[in-house]
């Protein structure tokens, strides 16, 4: 029995990603089908390089309406449970490198919605998943990868 992989996401995931898709289907598609058109008309299709871009980025919108359909479908929203005690998806974490304190803070959330330059981690990201089910107040140790590691501690979950 072949098993689908879960989408683990916010519900402000979730919805960022319906707006994508629907974003995908009604201006984005529409737009490539019309550059299409146009480089239909210069003529001969075999030394057309409007028409080779428009049908790559027509193949890059198809395959990326797919992908968002295909993560909405096996999607799981994570609930707070309301414990900012416990590292879990969903929760904001902010950390302290041991032992020279530099801070850092980010959202744990599925792959599906990271962004690390919006501070948003993976849950499969080596930090996310040495972070996980850790406390606050705790000491947790970090693969780095160098190979080394680096020692953080949780300051606050929220």
């Amino acid at each position: 029995m072949d098993m689908q992989k879960e989408f683990p996401m916010t519900q402000s995931g979730y919805v960022q990603l319906q707006e994508d898709l629907e974003e995908l289907k009604t201006v984005k598609r529409p737009d490539v089908v019309e550059k299409i058109k146009v480089a239909r008309s210069f003529g001969d299709l075999s030394e057309n390089s409007e028409y080779d871009a428009a049908k790559d980025e027509q193949g890059f919108i198809e395959q990326e309406i797919t992908k968002i359909e295909d993560m909405l479908r096996h999607a799981k929203i994570i609930e707070d449970n309301g414990n900012n005690n416990i590292v879990q998806i969903g929760k904001t974490v902010t950390f302290s490198e041991v032992p020279d304190g530099d801070e850092e803070k980010y959202q744990i959330v599925g792959s599906a919605e990271a962004d690390p330059f919006e501070g948003k981690i993976s849950n499969e990201s080596p930090i996310a998943k040495a972070l996980l089910d850790a406390e606050l107040n705790d000491s947790v140790i970090v693969p780095l990868p160098d190979g080394s590691e680096m020692t953080v501690k949780i300051i606050s979950i929220d």
